[in-house]
């Protein structure tokens, strides 16, 4: 029989945690090898079929992450920046790929991920979905093609329990359009708007972000000329998209070099 992937799953209880352990135990390539969750949750020391509502799997749920990646080839983590940089650490211990979805890292967290990945391969992206890296990838092109006179707008929807803003997929963006422009993102960055804002700066990139319903994930990347507008957009209608990418990197980054990745290296879009 062949050697499947162990798969330990981080934030095992969440939305993401559990669409995860669907796709991981769906696969056949792929076997859950674990699953963590925060120290003092209803989970710990449960079955994690049975805390999921369905039967046992043998896989008992922990606060103990070094242990949950013991037999494990990959972790899979779209928890919260602090938990993230804890198990970036752990993975690199245990030397297994460790896959981050985990959105609102500041670049002061970002940065406590190179020491982590000069001892195992991390593949952080804001976004898993194949169709967002392909936007992200457009949205680079068509921002070096267009000077500043079209101004540039990143307009992102989701559900209304989403904790951060803009997403991680719309700072993706802004970074592919500012890297299209030559500048850095940092410099030209405008999310604050509120009250008399004054006319909008010549080469800013602008963020504007809806919260409401059970929306997944809606980005626009508007291009606003004189006359004219262009406008990319991706939809995304399931939530186990992002599963199924943040599964495939897991799967692509067994027996690569130590480093960090994105989704873009995974799907061999990178130029």
């Amino acid at each position: 029989m062949t050697q499947t992937t162990g798969i330990t799953i981080t934030g095992v209880s969440g939305r993401m945690g559990q669409m995860l352990v669907q796709q991981v135990t769906s696969h056949e390539m792929t076997h859950l090898a674990g699953a963590v969750e925060r120290s003092g949750h209803d989970w710990v020391g449960q079955d994690l079929g049975v805390a999921m509502g369905g039967t046992a799997t043998g896989v008992v749920v922990t606060d103990d992450a070094a242990a949950a990646m013991k037999d494990a080839q990959a972790v899979i983590d779209f928890t919260a920046p602090v938990a993230t940089i804890d198990f970036a650490k752990a993975a690199a211990e245990a030397g297994i790929v460790h896959v981050i979805g985990t959105t609102g890292m500041s670049a002061e967290e970002i940065a406590q991920l190179k020491a982590p990945a000069e001892r195992a391969v991390i593949v952080r992206a804001g976004n898993m979905s194949l169709g967002v890296n392909l936007l992200t990838l457009l949205t680079r092109k068509v921002a070096a093609a267009l000077d500043e006179d079209f101004d540039i707008e990143i307009i992102e929807s989701h559900h209304n329990q989403k904790v951060d803003a803009p997403s991680g997929t719309a700072l993706m963006l802004g970074e592919a359009a500012a890297e299209g422009r030559g500048v850095a993102l940092s410099d030209v960055s405008d999310s604050g708007r509120d009250g008399i804002t004054g006319a909008r700066k010549r080469g800013d990139i602008g963020f504007s972000a809806i919260r409401g319903g059970d929306i997944v994930g809606e980005h626009d990347v508007m291009f606003a000329g004189a006359g004219e507008r262009i406008i990319l957009r991706h939809i995304a209608s399931d939530r186990g998209l992002f599963a199924r990418g943040a599964l495939k990197a897991a799967l692509w980054g067994q027996g690569r070099e130590a480093g960090e990745y994105d989704m873009l290296d995974v799907l061999g879009l990178n130029d």
